[in-house]
């Protein structure tokens, strides 16, 4: 039975990509909404079909990871697009989105748009919250879709890889795709002066092909919840934090109240940003006060 890659999902079809970059159309089996198996772009599937428009999908084949919002699975690395102005840079949800894509396994690259649109104030305050992020082990590339400024770093990053572009509406992402390939002429929107936030221009998930990698533009959205994530995998989604961990006096330290805790020191000496580990406490609340599912 042929294989291939699903690119899109629209409508109730699936478009799958073979190896020798057919494109075929085709549906979902019956015994997929039995089995609780929804189709994902991004999944590698076995599939049957009579022509390029007449196919049916048969298996789904095991998945690395997948992403809830955007739908998605078998993700590479995530291009995490905020703006450094309009709307304005949220270290508070880019930690949220690094969380959850961290917790997925899947590498972060933080790309921060709109450099152009900066005044050297603004400018001084993105460039000290990236070296922060550098610094815990983060690859930051700062981004100009207008000038095209920055891009150039990116695009080997995509190379061979599979690449969700995620972010909060209006930042930027169907911006920068344009420049990485003119000839999608993606729809995109201006912020909304009384919302404070973009307009949604991206209606579904599909795989893009970009020089040797593919790239998945996705809608945008503005919420992240911390659905399956536990308190001890919290730890391990901050690597300044669980590296300063195995510092800790006690094992199992959450770094909340215990005594000798070396993230406290580290974040009373600066070497761990203060705003990083309130986000940190924050998420331990949050996933605390989660109600319990049965």
């Amino acid at each position: 039975m042929p294989e291939g890659k699903i690119v899109k999902a629209l409508s109730g079809f699936y478009y799958v990509l073979t190896d020798d970059e057919q494109l075929i159309q085709c549906r979902g089996r019956g015994v997929f909404r039995l089995n609780k198996v929804t189709p994902l772009v991004g999944d590698e599937v076995v599939f049957q079909a009579e022509n390029d428009t007449d196919g049916y999908i048969l298996e789904v084949k095991e998945r690395k990871n997948e992403l809830v919002r955007p739908p998605i699975a078998n993700v590479d690395q995530a291009i995490l697009v905020f703006s450094a102005v309009e709307p304005a840079f949220s270290t508070s949800l880019l930690d949220r989105f690094l969380v959850l894509v961290e917790f997925n396994n899947i590498r972060p690259i933080i790309c921060i748009t709109k450099m152009d649109l900066t005044n050297q104030k603004e400018r001084d305050e993105i460039e000290v919250y990236a070296s922060h992020y550098k610094s815990a082990g983060y690859e930051v590339l700062l981004t100009s879709s207008e000038t095209e400024a920055g891009i150039e770093s990116l695009i080997p990053l995509l190379e061979g890889e599979i690449s969700v572009f995620a972010g909060q509406s209006g930042v930027g992402k169907s911006s920068l795709l344009n420049v990485l390939r003119p000839d999608l002429e993606l729809k995109t929107d201006d912020i909304s002066s009384h919302l404070g936030r973009g307009k949604h221009t991206t209606r579904h998930v599909e795989l893009i092909k970009v020089g040797n990698g593919l790239v998945a533009d996705t809608p945008g959205f503005s919420s992240l919840e911390f659905t399956d994530i536990e308190l001890e995998d919290l730890n391990y989604c901050f690597p300044e934090i669980q590296r300063t961990s195995e510092k800790c006096k006690f094992r199992g330290c959450i770094h909340l109240k215990e005594p000798k805790c070396a993230v406290k020191s580290a974040v009373e000496s600066g070497d761990i940003p203060e705003y990083r580990y309130e986000h940190y406490q924050t998420f331990i609340q949050e996933i605390k006060d989660r109600k319990p599912r049965y």
